[in-house]
């Protein structure tokens, strides 16, 4: 479903401990370079390291500032939380299909920043025991949405339409005053 919602419907927005988003200095984090880039992990309870507890979220962000190559950096980085979350090594085809159905959203979302936004500037991640949240804010000022009609046959447009197609939800969200846009999407954890 496309939507310009900031929120999965039934949410009324961010909670107040900030679950919803990767706190700011709120939560202490652990900065590892990944390639040339910054990475910023930060696990719900402070300990970078210690798997979320019950209802708890872990949340993992990528800058993308100064970078080149950034959707195979931007895979990379998504497959390495999804080894640290233990979505991967899948045991089952199922799983493996969640998790390749993450890795082709990030892909969408970061290539869409590329074409059409100038870039991306970075890449949220956060994940609980239900769903995984992805994040891509740029600088673009367009409004994403899948090509209607959908043109299956004709190479290009499809990149909204498989985020549409794969993700629970997905949606973008502005911030009044400030250049640019977040693109978030939302798939459902394996069984």
């Amino acid at each position: 479903m496309s939507t310009t919602r900031p929120y999965s419907p039934g949410d009324r927005g961010p909670e107040p401990s900030g679950a919803s988003e990767v706190p700011e200095g709120d939560v202490p984090v652990t900065e590892e370079p990944v390639g040339r880039a910054k990475e910023t992990v930060a696990a719900a309870g402070g300990d970078p390291a210690a798997p979320s507890g019950p209802g708890g979220r872990q949340a993992r962000r990528l800058s993308f500032d100064g970078e080149s190559g950034v959707v195979p950096l931007a895979r990379d980085f998504t497959r390495q939380a999804l080894y640290a979350w233990g979505w991967l090594p899948a045991a089952t085809a199922d799983q493996r299909a969640a998790a390749e159905d993450v890795l082709l959203v990030v892909s969408e979302l970061v290539t869409n920043a590329c074409l059409h936004a100038e870039g991306p500037d970075e890449l949220r991640i956060s994940c609980d025991r239900k769903v995984i949240r992805l994040e891509v804010s740029d600088r673009g000022t367009g409004q994403p949405s899948p090509r209607t009609p959908h043109r299956a046959g004709r190479p290009g447009g499809h990149g909204m339409f498989i985020v549409q197609r794969l993700c629970l939800d997905w949606g973008v969200v502005r911030t009044p005053g400030v250049a640019g846009k977040r693109v978030w999407a939302e798939l459902g954890a394996p069984a």
